[in-house]
């Protein structure tokens, strides 16, 4: 009796569920009704309230309608076949694009009764469209991955034409204007227009800042890619008060006060879900303002830790002690290092809904929601000491300070440490053993570095040779020995790779790469330190446990083909 009043009362894949004893008629019936009215899909309401698992309605789903059922976790999801329908239907319906033979189009589906889903790919893309079933949760994780590469990676391939440069949508400012500048002159559209362009042009490089210089005779435009200034415009000098001003306007700034530096930021809204921020700072020189301008991209700090170019046993070391409940983790540098983007990477992994985390920064360079970020303002008394006095007291577990610069922090931020919390920091030294003796240079008492430090990475950026163009060099063997290899290691055969240059990377490199040193601080060097030993002997020690210095960690990447000896040889100070 049960099945007829089910055949009565309900049809599809409800019938089915019910038939195959995944849900009760009574369930199936609630769930129906529940779906309509929430203007959701039958089997997306199913899996969100855990009432049934995404498997078993594929299965059954498969069974009904007689389409063949996939696990889409171990496809290939080929994202050119993704962009033949658009952004806007793939939101709508929840469907993914998996492949194309001949006129047919093969759609993921969780819901083949969706035929509204089918006939509209159909009409959009004059394709004939076959759907095959998928579980629900993971059609959901991979549509919306699908769609954040679309629109990350959709900028790349942007010309001029696609964006109207005059209307750009950036954070603007009412302030004043400056003698013998106009509020024409502020919002010419000439001058707006070579702006905006200048900055796209820019952010598609994927450069990390620029610059704008006037001189007595010339105003250039120069921009750091991979970190190599390079100009790329010289515009007429007589334009330089114009561009100056709108830059200030479109930042915030008092565009009246030209003789002391500012600070600001922009914000430029490239397309619904991908804005990029601008640091601004200003700075008087002898013929006007020079201005430079930080590239953030909010995904650099998303990229995970596998991207950073960490060897496998460094992460492990990286990762274990992110994992201690107290502790300081500093990473060091010099400026332009990548010393932030560990840091973010690292505050990432932690960011969890069960840690309160806090971070004191001169200024934030990149939002991470879920994170508690102060900007330091030594102007109202807001320095990195009392930001972390302040954080002591608001049940914090894992603690940034984006500097320690002086005693007081280092002091407070060692106590936080010894006291049950993760402290993670930055310092300015060449590399890891000088990272401890410069404390002790600051005034910290000995024991407590040994007892509260407990891993230092020093790091540099190289890099990275064009997978284009990049060809094998043949180098002499003694050259190769004086460069730091190991007899081993040349006498095994190995290939060095050189830059060559092409149309699609930068004198034959294209992106960079970590060169890191990771040195958790051992027992032996923790009474090193309480003894008054020096960096050498820290140095020393930490070779003596197998920990690879910046110069090893270099030449490792050159061995597997990601830099090239030039590369390494300029941004590591041992040769």
């Amino acid at each position: 009796m049960a099945v007829t009043a089910t055949k009565a009362t309900l049809s599809g894949l409800p019938r089915r569920l019910v038939q195959d004893g995944i849900l009760s008629e009574e369930v199936a019936m609630e769930a129906k009704v529940a779906a309509r009215k929430s203007k959701l899909s039958l089997v997306n309401h199913l899996v969100e309230n855990k009432i049934a698992s995404a498997r078993d309605i594929a299965l059954a789903a498969s069974s009904e309608f007689g389409v063949a059922v996939l696990d889409l976790a171990a496809m290939h999801v080929d994202m050119d076949v993704v962009k033949l329908v658009s952004e806007k239907l793939l939101n709508k319906h929840r469907v993914l694009p998996l492949s194309l033979r001949g006129k047919k189009l093969f759609v993921a589906v969780s819901d083949p009764t969706d035929l509204q889903a089918v006939d509209e790919i159909k009409f959009a893309t004059g394709y004939s469209v076959e759907a095959v079933v998928v579980e629900d949760d993971k059609l959901m994780e991979r549509v919306t991955t699908a769609i954040e590469a679309l629109d990350s990676n959709s900028f790349d391939t942007f010309a001029d034409d696609d964006f109207d440069l005059e209307n750009l949508e950036v954070s603007g400012g009412d302030e004043k204007v400056e003698d013998g500048i106009t509020r024409d002159d502020v919002d010419d559209a000439p001058v707006v227009r070579f702006v905006n362009k200048v900055l796209l042009d820019a952010i598609k490089k994927g450069a990390s800042d620029v610059h704008f210089e006037p001189y007595e005779k010339l105003f250039r435009i120069r921009t750091r890619l991979d970190g190599i200034l390079k100009e790329v415009a010289t515009p007429p000098v007589g334009l330089a008060t114009k561009i100056c001003a709108r830059i200030k306007v479109m930042a915030r700034l008092d565009i009246a006060e030209r003789r002391v530096p500012q600070d600001g930021r922009i914000k430029m809204r490239l397309s619904r879900n991908r804005s990029i921020d601008f640091r601004v700072s200003t700075c008087p020189t002898l013929f006007g303002e020079k201005i430079v301008m930080r590239i953030l991209d909010p995904s650099s700090a998303k990229l995970g830790i596998d991207a950073l170019g960490y060897e496998p046993f460094q992460k492990k070391i990286y990762m274990d002690n992110l994992s201690k409940p107290y502790g300081m983790i500093l990473v060091t540098g010099p400026t332009g290092s990548g010393k932030t983007v560990s840091l973010y990477t690292g505050l990432n992994i932690l960011n969890t809904e069960d840690r309160n985390i806090s971070t004191a920064e001169d200024p934030a360079e990149i939002n991470l929601p879920g994170i508690n970020q102060v900007n330091v303002n030594n102007k109202v008394g807001l320095t990195f000491s009392s930001a972390l006095k302040a954080f002591l007291r608001q049940d914090p577990d894992v603690i940034m300070v984006g500097e320690i610069r002086d005693l007081e922090t280092a002091e407070i931020a060692i106590k936080a440490a010894q006291t049950g919390h993760l402290v993670l920091s930055t310092l300015h030294t060449n590399d890891a053993p000088k990272t401890l003796t410069r404390l002790i240079d600051m005034g910290v008492k000995p024991y407590a570095i040994a007892t509260s430090v407990s891993l230092i990475i020093a790091q540099r950026l190289a890099r990275r040779l064009c997978n284009n163009c990049r060809e094998s060099k043949e180098i002499p063997r003694e050259a190769l020995l004086k460069e730091g290899f190991s007899e081993a290691e040349v006498d095994g055969g190995m290939t060095i790779n050189s830059p060559v240059g092409c149309n699609q990377c930068s004198e034959g490199y294209k992106g960079r790469v970590g060169i890191y040193q990771v040195m958790e601080v051992s027992d032996i060097m923790g009474r090193i330190i309480m003894e008054g030993g020096n960096a050498q002997q820290i140095a020393d020690q930490s070779d003596e446990e197998g920990i690879w210095d910046l110069r090893r960690a270099a030449l490792e990447k050159v061995k597997a083909g990601i830099t090239s000896l030039e590369e390494i040889n300029r941004v590591t100070l041992e040769h």
